[in-house]
């Protein structure tokens, strides 16, 4: 896959061409992960972010890679999300630690 732009947006044909997938396949997916929540313009198109691009390749290497179901790559997620909420945790309080010494 080509290199992407940081702050670029990609409408859902775009993004869906981008990942070799279905544009249906995205829109599916986005009614069974909740961290899929692309913006909307104000006509109601989808806009994609590099962020949710990135987790548009995550959730399709889980389900077509490592044949996870829906329900498991959504627990994975999930799991993988607490873990980076607790890494992100622990840095700011090693941070605040050094502040105060």
């Amino acid at each position: 896959m080509k290199e992407l732009q940081a702050y670029q947006t990609w409408k859902i044909g775009q993004a869906a061409k981008l990942l070799d997938l279905k544009t249906y396949v995205l829109r599916f997916w986005e009614s069974e992960f909740p961290q899929l929540e692309p913006a909307r313009t104000a006509s109601g198109q989808r806009l994609y972010t590099r962020e949710h691009i990135d987790l548009l390749q995550r959730i399709k290497r889980l389900l077509y890679d490592e044949g996870l179901t829906i329900e498991g790559a959504r627990r994975r997620l999930e799991e993988e999300g607490r873990h980076r909420l607790r890494d992100d945790v622990v840095k700011e309080l090693s941070e605040i630690k050094k502040l105060l010494e």
